[in-house]
């Protein structure tokens, strides 16, 4: 059984958007979920980082929270971490978690060369209909 990431602080923070303070606010406060190692260092588990990953996109006006994305009419826009990609030929496979969930889409080898799409990054999974498509943010 395969166990689950730990984030020092600092990749927490950098993989949510925050700073490193208010990460450890959080912590101190309870508001995400931390480990502790023997030397008593805090680690967030890779859940509560992706339970928190759509707060990177939070905040000010709505055309300032949507400059990441593409002009695009569609508005279903899943924001995640790539936990997994998978290509064979001319397609890939390419797996996102987004909360505790996971979402998988179909795309050519190509998109994800062109994307310089590497496992970790935040990415938005934009769902239209049967289509799931992927944007790097």
């Amino acid at each position: 059984m395969p166990t689950a990431k730990l984030f020092t602080p600092r990749e927490a923070a950098q993989v949510l958007a925050v700073s490193y303070p208010t990460l450890k606010q959080w912590i101190y406060k309870k508001k995400i979920r931390s480990v502790k190692t023997a030397g008593g260092h805090h680690r967030i588990p890779e859940k509560e980082v992706d339970r928190f990953l759509h707060r990177a996109s939070e905040g000010g006006d709505v055309s300032e929270r949507r400059s990441n994305f593409r002009r695009i009419s569609g508005r279903n826009q899943l924001v995640g971490r790539v936990t997994g990609i998978k290509v064979d030929g001319l397609m890939a496979q390419v797996t996102i978690s987004i909360g505790n969930q996971r979402i998988t889409s179909i795309v050519t080898a190509d998109a994800i060369q062109e994307m310089h799409l590497k496992m970790g990054q935040t990415v938005a999974a934009l769902v239209k209909s049967t289509e799931v498509m992927i944007v790097r943010l």
